[in-house]
């Protein structure tokens, strides 16, 4: 009875599951049961809740320094270059769509497209950091942020997001680590939507830090 229990108490509750085909048929079934969000869900919910504000007042601060300023950028700053930021965010916002897919994949236990999902969004994610990266050190030649208020609050917004990104990459990596080696489990599955949550919301990010980035071109 005891031995029952438990194992009822670890597949009814986020705490990792054995490896099993069992237990992932198990979590499957959970999920399909399950009428509200999970705790993990919840948690990472509310995380991004306080990464929303962070953003916010980023973007919020760089319309009030440009509102105070004479010329936005300064002189001497050229403004951004509009295309590889646009086409690199395009490009980003295309990963919410498998990461989507992954989450609905675990929901019914087909590990195999969890493992192909994330790993095809994190392609996409990962050449989008490079190029954002390139582009970062591209205007740290032509400028500073320690020169102008524009420089501070236009690297610090584009690094906040970039580390996100950068974040997010190693979640994927952790849940597909720990799908392909222990299987589907509840905690796992879990895992998987709580990740493809994160993304969604730095995905929507990612629009505002671009228009907010590109505002003096565009």
């Amino acid at each position: 009875m005891t031995g029952s229990g438990a194992s009822e108490r670890v597949h009814g509750s986020d705490a990792p599951a054995p490896r099993s085909a069992a237990a992932q048929v198990a979590a499957a079934s959970v999920a399909a049961r399950r009428r509200s969000q999970p705790n993990g869900w919840w948690g990472m919910a509310l995380f991004l809740c306080s990464e929303v504000t962070l953003f916010g007042t980023l973007i919020g601060t760089y319309f009030y320094l440009d509102f105070d300023a004479h010329a936005w950028p300064p002189a001497g700053v050229k403004a951004p270059s509009v295309v590889l930021p646009l086409v690199g965010t395009a490009c980003l916002l295309t990963t919410s769509l498998p990461m989507a897919l992954a989450a609905r994949a675990a929901r019914h236990g087909r590990r195999a497209n969890v493992i192909a999902l994330v790993s095809g969004a994190m392609i996409v994610q990962g050449l989008y950091l490079a190029l954002q990266i390139l582009l970062f050190r591209h205007d740290l030649r032509d400028f500073r942020p320690q020169a102008t208020a524009y420089g501070s609050i236009y690297f610090t917004l584009l690094a906040a997001h970039h580390a996100h990104v950068l974040l997010g990459i190693l979640l994927e990596l952790a849940v597909l680590w720990q799908v392909a080696t222990k299987g589907l489990t509840n905690y796992w599955l879990i895992g998987v939507r709580a990740t493809a949550l994160y993304w969604h919301v730095v995905n929507v990010l990612a629009v505002f830090v671009v228009l907010t980035q590109l505002s003096p071109t565009l």
